[in-house]
């Protein structure tokens, strides 16, 4: 009798699925059993596969492939339909995957096995199965999706790892998880759980040639399975002593591979009897690819993070020793995305006079090449400071040299178009005298300072300025001179900090000086040190739990690196020390020289009174202030040739406060008082201080005059 006939007789049918054809052979049987007629054919697969169910054909698919992978057998019950789309019968299929070489020479295979009707169970028996389309398929599923979003939002190994370790998987769960890695020749343990510490040791530096089941998966590439002591012990009898100290039952052994090769293997150790059917063995391998890929991400992340930090670390110099009567701090968060690292910088520079320099700059990009010119801008500016130049002549070297630079790299990047395209920097440059407090800023296209007053308030710090670094080759920089008084801080930042979150200069600006202000009593008593605190909380502003209650009206936004350095002259107002129990409010100062070849910086004078003023009680006050202001700096530059120094000082307590305005030049010319028609342009500025002042004069100096009015907040003194 032939073998065909003794399985008609059961009801069993052969077939020989041949993959790189795409055809499928059935005897009389197997075709009966698809509700074909009884004769051996050969079909398209897609003929065959229309005669099952979707479902089961998606399940039997991944078993297939399952069984390649393995070199074991394709076991799966499926559903058979006729032309109608109605369930004729239940069959289960098993089938061999032999591999072969398709005819380009990449690797196929194909299926030979049988198929077996499965009659249906009747009601009252026992007769029962788990269908395909059961509860464990759903919870399988759930438990995919949830394991597949939790490993491929780990960013380190620790983090992976310790995500493997609290998988639950339907219906049995491993109590024993165990990752070998591989380096060169070796084997070792990169993490585990359910086992104390210690009980790694064994397997920490293993062999690959070692007869234990991990090397002879990561040496062949397949898992294996061990369903019992006994499978364990006959297979590997070397290194069944090691494992039969931990008490467990069943074992399985999954390489960890990625893009072909094998990276290291999974251990699951359960403690109760695991049969590792075809379901299961398929959710082990899909929880072993994605464990896999999220090794691999959290590596090169790893990477790329210990590259970042190293680059970072090389290009952000520690702030210089101790200076006396000042304090420096400073941060950098790199929030360009992808390596972490752009073209902000900061740096502290001793000087050969004794002075120190602050520079703070930010290079146009946010990639790599961003960041290798910042670190060859910031040497530059470096050299160029401790040569002993001035100013503004370091931003005028430094603008040639990166004009230089780039011209360079275009000339000689033929194949890069990114290189070939020029770059600019923006930078300010702050020369400091720690011991009068005396500041020389030299500005390139970076947004001013804001300097922190004695009482708290912020002011944005108008400075003279040029074009960016490397635009054009020789340009002029202008310096401006100030002083910081004792307590007050002075704040340099790129403009990541200003327009974070949506936010333009303005509303940025408004937001920043809200944290200074109130960081003046946040940061008092700090642990940390009073500054440290401080540019802790400017970069929580924007970047901390509550930055998302300050978005900016700006919808489409770009998000940049952030520089900031603060510098503080130490006083009694500054809250570097233990603040006073009861301290009197502190004058408000600001002074600042109008030139007269520059008569625009009349709007800044304007703008500096009106944020040095910002709470003054009577808005109406603080216009003829502007207007008084305004006034008397326009008179110096129109009547005489010197230029204008404007210092305006409030002092007193808030709702009760004496301002005092001078503005000196070097005419020593006295205004006198004029009747102007209606038409005149000029001779008025008597006039309104006469109206407008509560208090006004002229001193003479030893080289010009000083023109100077009081009005006091609220209401006039009553002697005025």
């Amino acid at each position: 009798m032939r073998t065909e006939d003794v399985l008609a007789a059961v009801a069993t049918g052969l077939w020989r699925w041949d993959n790189a054809s795409g055809t499928v052979s059935l005897d009389g049987e197997a075709a009966r059993l698809l509700g074909l007629p009884a004769e051996p054919v050969v079909l398209p697969e897609a003929a065959v596969r229309s005669r099952f169910h979707p479902v089961d054909w998606n399940e039997i698919n991944g078993i297939v492939n399952l069984a390649v992978a393995e070199g074991t057998l394709a076991e799966a019950r499926l559903r058979i339909m006729d032309v109608d789309g109605r369930v004729l019968r239940t069959v289960r299929s098993r089938s061999r995957p032999l591999e072969r070489w398709a005819a380009d020479g990449s690797p196929d295979y194909e299926l030979i096995g049988t198929i077996q009707e499965i009659a249906e169970p009747q009601p009252g028996t026992t007769a029962v199965h788990t269908p395909i389309t059961g509860d464990w398929r759903r919870s399988r599923e759930a438990f995919l999706l949830d394991a597949g979003r939790a490993l491929a939002e780990a960013r380190s190994t620790a983090e992976v790892l310790r995500v493997a370790a609290s998988l639950s998987m339907p219906g049995f769960s491993p109590d024993g998880l165990a990752v070998f890695g591989v380096a060169g020749d070796r084997l070792s343990v990169i993490g585990h759980h359910g086992h104390d510490a210690g009980d790694e040791g064994p397997f920490t530096d293993m062999p690959l040639e070692t007869d234990y089941p991990a090397a002879e998966v990561v040496r062949t590439g397949r898992a294996i399975y061990l369903a019992s002591p006994e499978d364990y012990k006959r297979r590997f009898p070397a290194t069944w002593p090691l494992a039969q100290r931990f008490d467990r039952v069943s074992w399985a052994f999954l390489p960890l591979i990625v893009a072909g090769r094998t990276m290291g293997a999974w251990m699951a150790a359960f403690k109760q009897p695991a049969s590792f059917s075809p379901d299961e063995r398929s959710v082990l391998t899909t929880v072993a690819r994605m464990l896999a890929q999220a090794l691999q991400r959290a590596g090169v992340a790893e990477s790329e993070r210990e590259l970042t930090t190293g680059l970072q670390r090389s290009m952000m110099p520690q702030l210089g020793p101790e200076i006396p009567g000042m304090r420096i701090a400073a941060r950098y968060v790199p929030t360009g995305g992808g390596l972490q690292v752009g073209g902000d910088w900061y740096d502290m520079i001793p000087l050969p006079s004794g002075r120190f320099a602050l520079v703070i700059g930010d290079v146009q990009g946010h990639d790599v090449r961003a960041a290798g010119l910042m670190g060859q801008l910031r040497i530059a500016v470096r050299a160029y400071a401790s040569e002993g130049h001035r100013p503004d002549a370091v931003l005028s070297r430094t603008s040639r040299f990166l004009a230089g630079l780039c011209a360079s790299q275009e000339s000689g990047a033929q194949e890069d178009p990114d290189a070939q395209s020029p770059r600019f920097a923006t930078c300010l440059y702050v020369e400091c005298d720690p011991r009068t407090g005396t500041l020389e800023v030299a500005r390139a296209g970076h947004p001013d300072p804001a300097v922190r007053m004695t009482d708290g308030t912020v002011l944005m710090r108008p400075t003279a300025g040029g074009l960016p670094l490397g635009i054009v080759p020789d340009t002029d920089y202008p310096t401006t001179r100030f002083t910081l008084e004792p307590g007050e801080t002075m704040m340099l930042c790129t403009d990541g900090l200003i327009e974070t979150g949506g936010h333009d200069l303005d509303t940025g600006w408004a937001r920043l000086r809200a944290v200074l202000e109130a960081g003046t009593h946040e940061a008092a008593g700090h642990e940390d040190g009073h500054l440290e605190a401080l540019a802790d909380l400017l970069v929580q502003a924007v970047h901390g739990p509550s930055s998302h209650h300050t978005t900016g009206p700006l919808a489409d936004r770009r998000e940049d690196d952030i520089a900031v350095v603060l510098l503080c002259r130490e006083g009694a107002a500054c809250g570097c020390g233990t603040p006073a129990a009861h301290p009197a409010r502190p004058a408000r100062r600001t002074m600042l020289t109008v030139a007269q070849a520059e008569p625009e910086r009349i709007a800044g004078a304007r703008r500096q009174v009106r944020e040095l003023l910002h709470d003054w009680a009577d808005e109406e006050q603080l216009d003829s202030v502007v207007l008084m202001v305004s006034e008397m700096v326009t008179n110096v530059l129109v009547h005489t040739d010197g230029d204008a120094l404007l210092v305006a000082e409030a002092v007193g307590e808030l709702g009760e406060r004496r301002l005092r305005v001078e503005v000196a030049d070097s005419s020593d010319e006295l205004p006198h008082k004029r009747h102007p028609g209606e038409m005149a342009s000029s001779g008025r500025g008597v006039l309104l201080m006469e109206m407008l002042a509560d208090a006004w004069g002229v001193d003479p100096r030893g080289e010009g005059k000083s023109i100077w009015f009081e009005l006091y907040e609220e209401s006039k003194r009553p002697d005025a």
